[in-house]
């Protein structure tokens, strides 16, 4: 699993490539932590190239969201295949975050 953080268009974008699972997690969230800067930019978290998502992975999707909406901010996911849309829209978070 690797997550890059860069910087597009005035916003955060987070691109994950791999496996989010519980084991990735912990490195993830750490790889997470520039995102906390959000100030005046909002964030995408581009799942282009993200092949799985485990419960831990939707854990840290929304600590992201709910530091991001702490700060004013807007958080949105692309790209999400047709399996991390099926989990999302499973789990309800489809719900919560808005869709690029």
């Amino acid at each position: 699993m690797t997550t890059t953080i860069q910087e597009r268009d005035g916003q955060l974008v987070a691109v994950f490539e791999g496996r989010l699972d519980t084991a990735a997690a912990v490195q993830t969230e750490k790889d997470l932590q520039p995102l906390e800067s959000c100030e005046g930019k909002d964030i995408i978290l581009d799942c282009t190239t993200l092949d799985y998502i485990s419960s831990s992975g939707l854990r840290l999707f929304l600590n992201v969201l709910k530091m991001a909406k702490a700060k004013g901010r807007q958080v949105f996911i692309s790209g999400m295949n047709n399996d991390i849309r099926n989990v999302f829209t499973m789990t309800g978070f489809i719900n919560l975050f808005e869709l690029k």
